[in-house]
């Protein structure tokens, strides 16, 4: 009997011993059971991530790209506005005074030029003869234009293509073909900048004394060319005595610019300075006055 006890006795123990291993890999399989969705959900969350990242540009070693919030929109250049929007009436710029000095016999032969657009060119020219018969005769062409420039983003402000217009027309009546003694001196009192420019052209029909002066009054350009010969025999006209007209005659005009927007007195800087050279061309837009010398 004592044997069969024990024999139960060790058998009881032996199924403990089962039974404590079955719980043991149970508890295991419940613990790796409970692991399992936890490892899915950071696996799932890492793809996510990178997910986001990668369409951000942010991760991953994708190209860092910044993108703007939403609702705003890229800035526009700007440009400040023309200060003048308006040109005068060409033919009627100068006073019965000056043009008396200038074309003594052609006070009131003012011609005005063609144009599609007053309001940003215009021009008017006047021509006088004195006719002497065989004692000769004094003739004088006198031509007044102008240009307006407006702002534009792409090409800048109106001052900024004036001022490169100005420089232009300043050059191409210092490198007329076949002047001679061309000389050039700033002018004050004539808009923002003013440079005259003269010269002797020998032509046909004489000796000529060509006279350009080129002002610039904020975003417009003023083109003043007068010429005089004596023609048949009579004097040379007196250059010195040309220029002092033909400056009149810019002045006169530069102070019409403003009184046409109106202002009642001239915008002008304190001493106008003379031309400098620029690399800049006019606006495609704008068309530079053809030299009195060619229209004479």
């Amino acid at each position: 009997m004592q044997r069969v006890a024990v024999q139960r006795d060790d058998q009881r123990a032996r199924n403990e011993r089962n039974a404590e291993r079955r719980a043991g890999r149970l508890r295991r399989s419940l613990v790796c059971a409970a692991a399992v969705p936890a490892v899915a959900l950071f696996a799932s969350a890492c793809s996510s991530s990178g997910s986001d990242d990668a369409a951000q540009g942010t991760g991953g070693g994708s190209t860092n790209t910044a993108t703007a919030p939403a609702g705003a929109t890229a800035a526009s250049p700007t440009v400040q506005a023309a200060k003048y929007q308006k040109l005068p009436e060409p033919c009627a710029v100068l006073s019965k005074q000056t043009l008396t000095s200038l074309v003594p016999q052609g006070v009131k032969s003012g011609k005005e030029g063609t144009s599609d657009d007053v309001a940003t060119r215009g021009s008017c020219s006047w021509s006088s003869l004195d006719n002497n018969g065989v004692k000769g005769s004094q003739f004088r062409w006198l031509n007044v234009s102008f240009l307006r420039f407006d702002s534009d983003a792409g090409r800048g402000s109106g001052d900024q293509q004036a001022e490169a217009y100005y420089t232009s027309q300043v050059r191409e009546a210092q490198s007329v073909a076949g002047a001679k003694n061309t000389k050039s001196e700033p002018v004050s009192g004539a808009g923002d900048q003013a440079t005259a420019v003269r010269y002797d052209l020998k032509k046909k029909e004489g000796a000529f004394k060509q006279q350009t002066v080129v002002a610039r009054v904020a975003n417009v350009v003023v083109t003043v060319d007068y010429n005089g010969a004596g023609l048949a025999g009579e004097k040379t006209p007196d250059a010195d005595t040309l220029t002092k007209a033909a400056v009149q005659a810019a002045k006169d005009a530069v102070a019409s610019v403003s009184n046409a927007n109106g202002a009642s007195a001239p915008a002008s800087s304190p001493s106008a300075t003379p031309s400098k050279g620029a690399s800049a061309s006019p606006s495609a837009s704008a068309s530079p006055s053809k030299s009195s010398a060619k229209k004479s």
